[in-house]
């Protein structure tokens, strides 16, 4: 039997189509190349965070069915999750799952007996993925997530461990810890409240409803962290300090984006600790610098606590790399309330801003909103604020020049000039150029490999490595 798995969005979708790669690979079934349109079944792992990726959605699943005429299609993800009739009802379409949770009752009624409880490596990728948490309960008025991956799931410390010495085995250096919301790891781990349990005693709730079934709201999830002894709480220090401690050689790990509400001090303290493991980058998620936008974007916390928790950062992290998102053109966002957010950029240095030009996704409170912003002018913040943050990553990699990093090698290529270099990540998120004609590494580098460099020019945001 032949498989092809098609994959839109995330990392997290990225490491979950790796897991189902696995387990069809793991029980005898053979990977189809991208030319080859012999399929037996066609898997198309889809993205629904805009309504962009929505329609691309639907045009893989068209074209998977064009050009695997023969396969059956079964459609996974979050576009399954909020269109699963839509997506259910378009040609060729024979199945639809739109619980990630269910995927291992999927592969056993496909005759798939060996489930693998992780992945040990990700096709073509250096730098290894590793899910930890799935499921959002925050409800931000633009973001569609807590509809699609509404249950809080937290992988166990062990398994995550396991994990990371498979893919350490395996030859990976750099492992990224994913999730829908990285920074609720382990909210789920926390026993019910006194309350909940007087319900279950009383026959008033089913017993499964507090274990996955009910969609808890996230106050229930932090009443019972609240009532949990702090010895007894599981979070996302807990994970690193386990991860760190393997001593996994030339391993390093990098986290995710987290909200920096929920970047605690004990997540700082392991970081300021074990400073040789853990990569000095944090993406911290956060869309817009101006108090009345982020309220009415029901975001959890205003622009102040934010700035705080970077220069918290960095003071405690030396040269700490600072990434975020940013959506421009919100409805009812005004020209003060967009340069309120070029300013915030400005001051806290992000090394990388990515920046989104609001659109209205169905199903979300956004899209009703009043005041909408005209499309040439969320251009034209959009591009002023790409300036800005290029250049202040620009001025942020200026303070590396000369000095030594660990870049992890992902490709080897020739320059139109016919140069040999390798191109790899530094642990604050540059591109390097590494030049492998008559120098101190030599040729025989290959992707995966660690390369300690001295950062030498910059074009742009890109360094090039010297002897």
């Amino acid at each position: 039997m032949r498989f092809k798995i098609l994959t839109l969005g995330c990392k997290v979708n990225q490491y979950e189509t790796q897991w189902l790669r696995a387990a069809f690979l793991a029980n005898g079934w053979e990977e189809a190349s991208d030319d080859d349109a012999t399929v037996d079944l066609a898997i198309v792992n889809t993205c629904s965070v805009t309504a962009e990726s929505d329609a691309k959605s639907r045009k893989t699943i068209a074209h998977c069915a064009k050009i695997y005429p023969s396969a059956e299609i079964v459609v996974v993800g979050c576009y399954a999750a909020s269109a699963t009739e839509k997506v259910a009802a378009m040609p060729r379409v024979a199945e639809v799952v739109p619980d990630k949770r269910t995927l291992p009752d999927f592969l056993r009624s496909r005759g798939l007996s060996q489930i693998p409880a992780g992945v040990s490596g990700l096709a073509e990728r250096q730098r290894a993925y590793v899910k930890v948490q799935d499921g959002c309960r925050v409800g931000c008025a633009y973001c569609i997530i807590p509809t699609t991956r509404p249950y809080l799931q937290s992988r166990p410390i062990a398994d995550v461990v396991c994990e990371a010495q498979t893919l350490a085995a395996n030859g990976y250096r750099e492992i990224v810890l994913t999730g829908i919301h990285l920074g609720h790891y382990g909210l789920d781990f926390c026993p019910i409240t006194p309350a909940e349990q007087a319900k279950l005693d009383a026959g008033e709730e089913a017993p499964d409803s507090y274990w996955g079934a009910k969609r808890l709201t996230l106050d229930d999830y932090l009443a019972r962290q609240e009532l949990t002894p702090v010895e007894q709480r599981v979070g996302l220090a807990d994970l690193l300090c386990a991860l760190t401690d393997l001593n996994l050689p030339s391993m390093r790990f990098r986290l995710g984006s987290l909200e920096a509400v929920e970047l605690s001090d004990e997540t700082l303290d392991v970081f300021e600790k074990r400073s040789e493991i853990l990569c000095p980058h944090f993406h911290l998620s956060m869309q817009s610098g101006d108090d009345a936008v982020l309220a009415r974007m029901k975001r959890r916390q205003s622009s102040q606590p934010f700035i705080d928790k970077c220069h918290e950062i960095g003071a405690r992290i030396k040269d700490a790399a600072l990434t975020t998102d940013v959506i421009v053109g919100f409805p009812g966002e005004t020209d003060e309330n967009f340069e309120r957010t070029c300013d915030v950029v400005r001051a806290l240095h992000f090394s990388r801003v990515h920046v989104f030009r609001f659109s209205a996704r169905p199903g979300t409170a956004a899209a009703a909103l009043p005041d909408p912003v005209p499309e040439k002018v969320k251009k034209e913040r959009a591009k002023r604020l790409a300036q800005i943050a290029k250049e202040e990553r620009e001025n942020f990699a200026k303070r590396f020049v000369g000095r030594m990093a660990r870049v992890v090698v992902e490709e080897i290529y020739k320059k139109e000039d016919g140069e040999l270099v390798a191109k790899g990540t530094t642990d604050r998120y540059y591109e390097t150029e590494i030049p492998l004609h008559d120098c101190a590494w030599g040729t025989d580098i290959a992707p995966g490999d660690v390369l300690t460099v001295r950062l030498g020019s910059l074009n742009g945001d890109v360094f090039r490595a010297c002897d």
